[in-house]
């Protein structure tokens, strides 16, 4: 087995971005089969995996957000995964904290980080850093949360339309976290959130990142693929998953753990808004929404390099990628 070798250099930072030492990125949609391949990275390569997956964060949502089993972490452990309970929340600007720490000390015992995971705005925020904008305000969030209530997400997306043309066609009006926040800064600051955005100084990096969009060339085999892995979900208890979170009076619909794509659709049917095949038709076309999100995502990703993942061999053509980026 031949290891990728590292920059004799790689434990340091370089003013130069060639120059820094590399982290592989493994990016991809739900189901394209990220895990399988950064399990062999670490089995072959010794690449030390950092989960980049707001999903995959919670603990006892295991079914559900297709978290590696205990075998898998055995054989090839993730970091940033099962540390934090679904009532609480996790910021992108805490994960990229949390990352480039990891990313420091691994690559201070030389080796090579692989980031692994399809949530692409924390890969965006760890690339790009986080913008410093307003703090969050409780009263005004707490009165938010009860426009959209009584109003309903399209009102709040209207003004957010008014208030911040450019901010308002990047957020869908399905998507109460983001909306309330940009709401939220533009209220406080008196400014569009696009425009501090925009202020920003873009972010120094202490590494070179390697993109890789992992993806099957073809989308009717990534829709099969979410599609067998929902109805694996349900036979392995996803349901008991739902209901084992429904039963603390403490967690609700509305937090970001339980909004999570499959969570929602479940709780739904365990309060009797959706029958079964109702829940297991929307939670299939929930993931295959968000594999397009993501999609979408990677399609504008510059210097990315895609790699099928129903090709001969993913693994080696990863692993050429790496190498000739490294060279």
């Amino acid at each position: 087995m031949t290891q990728i070798q590292l920059p004799e250099d790689s434990r340091h930072h370089a003013p130069e971005v060639a120059d820094k030492p590399p982290v592989v990125l493994l990016m991809g949609p739900t189901a394209s089969g990220k895990t399988d391949l950064a399990i062999r990275w670490h089995e072959e390569q010794g690449a030390e995996l950092v989960s980049v997956d707001s999903a995959l964060i919670y603990r006892g949502m295991d079914i559900g957000t297709a978290k590696p089993s205990a075998a898998e972490l055995a054989r090839a452990p993730h970091r940033l995964i099962d540390f934090l309970d679904p009532l609480e929340s996790y910021s992108a600007a805490e994960f990229r904290r949390d990352a480039l720490a990891h990313i420091a000390e691994i690559q201070s015992r030389g080796k090579m980080p692989l980031l692994v995971g399809g949530t692409m705005m924390y890969f965006k925020r760890l690339l790009e850093g986080v913008a410093e904008l307003p703090a969050a305000d409780a009263e005004l969030r707490a009165e938010l949360e009860a426009r959209i209530q009584s109003e309903g997400l399209p009102a709040l997306h209207a003004q957010l339309a008014r208030l911040d043309p450019a901010t308002a066609q990047r957020i869908r009006a399905t998507d109460p976290q983001r909306l309330t926040r940009a709401l939220e800064v533009c209220l406080i600051s008196g400014r569009p959130m696009s425009e501090l955005l925009a202020e920003q100084p873009e972010a120094e990096l202490p590494f070179r990142p390697i993109a890789i969009a992992l993806a099957p060339h073809d989308r009717a085999v990534l829709h099969e693929r979410i599609e067998t892995r929902f109805d694996q979900m349900l036979e392995q208890g996803f349901i008991a998953e739902v209901e084992a979170l429904k039963a603390r009076p403490e967690l609700h619909a509305g937090l970001p753990s339980i909004r999570c794509v499959g969570y929602r659709q479940v709780w739904d049917f365990l309060d009797g808004h959706l029958s079964r095949d109702e829940m297991r038709e929307r939670g299939i076309i929930a993931t295959r929404q968000l594999a397009k999100r993501q999609l979408t995502w990677l399609r504008s990703w510059q210097g990315i390099h895609p790699v099928d993942s129903m090709g001969v061999d993913p693994y080696s053509e990863t692993l050429k990628i790496v190498r000739q980026t490294c060279t």
